[in-house]
């Protein structure tokens, strides 16, 4: 399979192709994997003022037109699955297992929210609550914000995008978007399938590679109702100070951290963690990166992740037997190579892994890391994970909590009290029972607490943010 040589952006649902300065690399082999167009500051003001005027048109869309367009692109992704798979794998530099998994999962978000397309519903509700409102009653309806800015990250090129796009549609939101620079492939691929729906009005979506010099229209043009943002907390949160009086939605870091309790099953613990940590090199922000262990069984479970994390092979992500690809980018792998012979410099040893070339880190464990490393404290977005042990369920949980971030938290025992104390007192935004931090299904409520964000994202969920509440209240005569 081949990728063209240059793709378009999409403006007011058409292909432009104003210029190719946008070089995108095979982040394996480093060579240049395609040209696309950049985004102006002129050519997003007219993408912006285009959504100002689909706002009318979107919103009046019936729910079986915008459901409609959903299938469409529920269909024409499966017929291209391959195409992105291959996309994904070459611009991000993701095994292919990995990049086909995440095509299923793109499938998966727009068939979602086709489903939720027609599952807007209000409420009514009794206001004669004293004397005074007798013969009053109320009721809601959620309307669609207007026109959305959204910006994606390069991680999950492809479905964190949907994440945006496709509750945008279902809920009648037009649209611009700022895919990552380093992966704009998968979204300008959904463009040019949403470009075949003609029930869109002109203007409802703009997918729009941008410089992120280029790009602060996104965040602070007045005309945009919401921002939603994936990527790293320090450009999200000052994002949000620049967004003005718009809504603001926020899917940024984490340090996710496991519990494996002594009555867990170590087997199936075993290969949970060693995907959650190394999975796509471990650049996910609810990958594992902290691995709490019981102190009864610390020594036998260290010893099983160091023999399976030696067996994952790292190489060309395009081969099938690649478990590790390399990172986005030299630079990246080069930071975190830093924070790990830091970490080393300071008193924690070196399990396994610790090994770099160019863009390629080896999947590497920690043990003793001081809890002010940066390899600890901050998000490693990397092939990095860090050992250590309990033996109180609640020094367990404390630790957990000892993070500014707060996305996901897995763990693995047995015992049903421990499971709801958990629930209760994680500072998370989710736990997952029996599993890694790092799992996610695409209809349920995702997001961060703390440093990690603000907001949901789940189809449902984000097309309430997406929306606001018109109340109605009647007298009855």
């Amino acid at each position: 399979m081949k990728l063209k040589d240059v793709y378009p952006l999409y403006l007011n649902n058409k292909a432009a192709q104003p210029n190719s300065d946008l070089v995108v690399t095979d982040k394996y082999s480093g060579e240049v994997a395609f040209r696309t167009a950049l985004a102006t500051p002129d050519v997003i003001d007219e993408a912006i003022a285009g959504a100002v005027r689909a706002a009318g048109p979107m919103a009046k869309l019936a729910s079986y037109e915008k459901q409609e367009v959903l299938n469409h692109c529920v269909v024409r992704f499966k017929e291209r699955f391959d195409e992105l798979a291959y996309a994904l794998c070459v611009e991000a530099g993701k095994p292919i297992r990995d990049s086909e998994g995440e095509v299923t999962r793109l499938i998966d978000t727009f068939r979602i929210a086709a489903e939720e397309a027609v599952r807007n519903y209000g409420e009514v509700q009794p206001l004669d609550i004293s004397a005074r409102a007798r013969g009053y009653m109320g009721m809601w309806k959620r309307v669609p914000i207007g026109p959305c800015s959204f910006i994606s990250p390069f991680n999950f090129p492809l479905n964190l995008a949907a994440h945006k796009i496709a509750p945008a549609i279902a809920m009648g939101c037009p649209f611009v978007m700022k895919p990552a620079s380093m992966t704009p492939l998968g979204a300008i691929i959904m463009g040019e399938v949403l470009a075949e729906c003609d029930i869109l009005p002109e203007g409802a979506f703009s997918i729009l590679p941008a410089t992120r010099d280029g790009a602060d229209l996104f965040t602070t043009d007045e005309r945009l109702k919401l921002l939603s943002f994936t990527g790293s907390p320090a450009v999200g949160w000052d994002l949000k100070a620049k967004a003005g009086k718009k809504k603001v939605i926020l899917e940024l870091g984490g340090n996710a951290a496991v519990i494996v309790d002594k009555d867990a099953d170590l087997d199936h613990a075993l290969e949970r963690i060693i995907f959650g940590a190394f999975y796509q090199s471990g650049q996910s922000c609810i990958g594992v990166q902290r691995i709490i262990i019981h102190a009864e069984i610390y020594e036998k479970f260290r010893d099983m992740l160091i023999e399976k994390t030696k067996t994952l092979v790292a190489g060309d992500p395009k081969d099938r037997a690649t478990f590790i690809g390399p990172m986005i980018s030299e630079k990246e792998a080069a930071r975190l190579d830093g924070w790990i012979q830091d970490a080393i410099a300071d008193g924690a040893k070196l399990l396994t892994g610790g090994k770099r070339d160019g863009a390629m880190l080896e999947a590497t464990l920690l043990e003793n890391v001081d809890r002010g490393a940066k390899a600890y404290r901050e998000e490693a977005f990397g092939p990095l994970a860090i050992l250590s042990k309990f033996s109180d369920w609640k020094d367990a949980m404390a630790e957990v909590n000892d993070s500014k971030f707060g996305l996901q938290a897995g763990l693995f025992t047995r015992d049903f009290q421990q499971i709801l104390d958990a629930w209760d007192e994680l500072d998370v935004g989710g736990i997952v029972v029996n599993d890694v931090s790092s799992y996610r299904v695409d209809n349920m409520p995702y997001g961060g607490v703390k440093d990690s964000g603000l907001g949901r994202e789940g189809i449902r969920f984000a097309m309430e943010d997406m929306s606001e509440i018109r109340n109605m209240v009647i007298r009855r005569a």
